[in-house]
């Protein structure tokens, strides 16, 4: 069955994110705002949510390790991430809570509680920015979160798999990644293989797909390769995909969207991936 391994302090699990940065993530999504902004703001949002989760009286408790990879032809395969945070590819979720670039003040819309919505000022910190620029050297970024992670599960034997969650909106410019991506599958420890999220995003609206079981009815062959390069859901994610709303989701199900073009969406996405591994921290350890 597998993804049942108890997540503490003392086996922690890991979330690393490879996201696109070609120039194309510069077009509008429906919101308004660029590709690249829209994932900027949910991964931060993302990392924000995870601190407040392994926030106990004394501290943030290391329950994950995080990173991202960040790829385009400009600056190549990077860690985006600034201060201590840059030194290595993946790091302690203390290491978040105490290193964000900046700390912005957003407006938000919330409840006065008798029906009506106001606008009030929150906190929000930033650790990632918004980057479009030259091409998609997605096999790269793949051959790089490879060896992050197989050298992560190596390390880890005893844990919980790690998530890998790669966000693009077009085809790699360096070569074929389905073979690499489907080494990224193959990674494991004792608890299972390394999950593999695949989520495309769209400028151009179309119909989404999430969460497919076949790639059957899927668009063309790009779309039918992402699919293929994603896992399949454990049954955990699977309950929390119809907690959410995915009444169609099955085990043949894969960690995969297409034609994401809101902020919404993607948040609701990385939650179902996300909110698996919470079910099975040992908040007292």
């Amino acid at each position: 069955m597998g993804y049942t391994a108890e997540i503490s302090r003392k086996n922690p699990t890991a979330f690393l994110f490879a996201i696109d940065r070609s120039g194309s993530m510069e077009e509008k999504m429906e919101s308004g705002q660029s590709k690249a902004q829209c994932v900027s703001d949910v991964m931060n949002r993302v990392f924000s949510e995870l601190i407040i989760k392994c926030t106990k009286s004394e501290g943030v408790r290391n329950y994950f390790e995080m990173g991202v990879i960040g790829y385009d032809t400009t600056l190549g395969v990077v860690n985006p991430l600034t201060g201590d945070l840059a030194h290595e590819w993946i790091n302690p979720i203390s290491l978040f809570e105490t290193n964000p670039l900046r700390i912005e003040e957003r407006q938000k819309k919330i409840s006065d509680g008798a029906g009506g919505i106001i606008e009030t000022t929150i906190k929000f910190p930033v650790w990632f920015e918004p980057v479009a620029k030259g091409g998609t050297p997605m096999c790269a970024a793949l051959q790089t979160a490879y060896d992050v992670l197989n050298y992560w599960c190596a390390t880890h034997p005893d844990g919980y798999p790690p998530l890998f969650v790669h966000i693009t909106d077009g085809q790699s410019t360096d070569g074929e990644p389905e073979e690499i991506a489907q080494n990224i599958q193959q990674l494991s420890t004792n608890d299972g293989n390394v999950l593999v999220f695949n989520i495309h995003l769209s400028s151009k609206g179309g119909n989404k797909v999430f969460l497919p079981a076949s790639a059957y009815g899927l668009p063309d062959g790009y779309a039918e390769k992402l699919f293929r390069m994603s896992s399949y859901m454990p049954e955990n994610m699977v309950n929390f995909a119809r907690q959410s709303g995915k009444k169609d989701v099955s085990s043949e199900s894969r960690c995969f969207a297409y034609n994401v073009d809101d902020i919404t969406d993607l948040v609701e996405l990385l939650e179902i991936g996300t909110k698996a591994a919470m079910d099975v921290v040992d908040m007292d350890r």
